[in-house]
């Protein structure tokens, strides 16, 4: 009884196979379609690459904390902190990252670091082209992971006044 079961269900696999084998082809036009992404749609929740968020005066939200870097499982982010001074305002607060890099090879786009950032500094955007011959092209530096200063230009934020008072 147990063969004649196996033969039926082979049979209606074979079935269904064959009748995909005759139907038209239907494919994504992707890179040449039309839109913003030229054929490409997906979810609101993709995690893509990596943004590194700015507020609202252009500034960098990142305050390098090392959270992200520790709560990555993949240990794929690098960071080096360095001081704001009142002449060189990098971030709002007392540090800034000068060196944030995310290895793309070992990144598992798991969203931890997202996750774990208290800033909202770090999020997913909606990049998905990775592909490369290359495998250092995909160690990503701060500056290609920056978001754009909104508005076009950094505007200049006044010193707080202990910091002015200290310099």
């Amino acid at each position: 009884m147990s063969i004649v079961k196996s033969i039926g269900a082979i049979a209606k696999g074979m079935a269904i196979t064959f009748r995909e084998m005759f139907r038209p082809t239907i494919v994504e036009n992707y890179p040449d379609g039309s839109g913003p992404l030229r054929g490409a749609r997906f979810q609101e929740r993709f995690r893509g690459l990596h943004v590194l968020q700015r507020d609202e005066n252009g500034l960098e939200k990142c305050v390098a904390c090392f959270l992200c870097a520790a709560a990555c499982p993949a240990n794929c982010i690098y960071i080096e902190a360095a001081e704001n001074t009142a002449e060189n305002r990098i971030s709002g607060a007392e540090r800034y990252a000068a060196v944030y890099n995310i290895d793309y090879n070992r990144c598992i786009f798991c969203g931890y670091c997202v996750e774990a950032c208290p800033t909202d500094a770090i999020t997913h955007g909606h990049g998905f082209e990775l592909a490369t011959f290359n495998a250092t092209n995909l160690i990503y530096r701060k500056e290609q992971l920056l978001a754009p200063i909104p508005g076009g230009k950094l505007r200049q934020v006044k010193p707080e006044p202990e910091l002015e008072a200290a310099h």
